[in-house]
This record gives structure tokens, sequence and C-alpha cells, in this order.
């Protein structure tokens, strides 16, 4: 059996090299995530804040579904 040091460099470099991959990918994703939970958040207290204007204005409570009555004891 031959030893081939440059058969295993190669394919220690090509692990490394899918390693750093990897977390270049990892980073993209984690900014994508929480860009997509702030765009969520943001949009939530968007619409929050009309609600409770829309409250304010007609100075009607806030009507809720006939599911969420159903679910509070």
């Amino acid at each position: 059996m031959t030893h081939l040091p440059h058969a295993e460099t190669a394919a220690k470099k090509e692990r490394l090299a899918k390693k750093e991959r990897q977390a270049i990918e990892g980073k993209a994703n984690m900014a994508r995530y929480l860009e997509q939970q702030q765009a969520t958040l943001n949009k939530t207290a968007r619409l929050r804040a009309q609600r409770l204007a829309r409250m304010a204005d007609t100075g009607n409570p806030a009507k809720r579904s006939s599911k969420a009555n159903e679910a509070s004891p």
C-alpha cells in the first residue's frame, strides 16, 4: 500500500474549504433569518398601531373572533 501525502493534503484542503463555505453560508442564512424576523416585528407593530388608532377613532373595543372567545376559559 502506497502512502500518498499529496492526496491526503488535497482532501484535507477540500474539507477545510467546505467548512469555510458552510460557515459563510451559515452567516448569510442567519442574517437573512434575523432580517425576516425584524420585518415581522415591524409589521406587527405597524398593524397594532393601526388597530389601536382605529379603536380610538371609533371608541369601540376590538372585536375578537369567535375562535378566540371559545379558547378563553
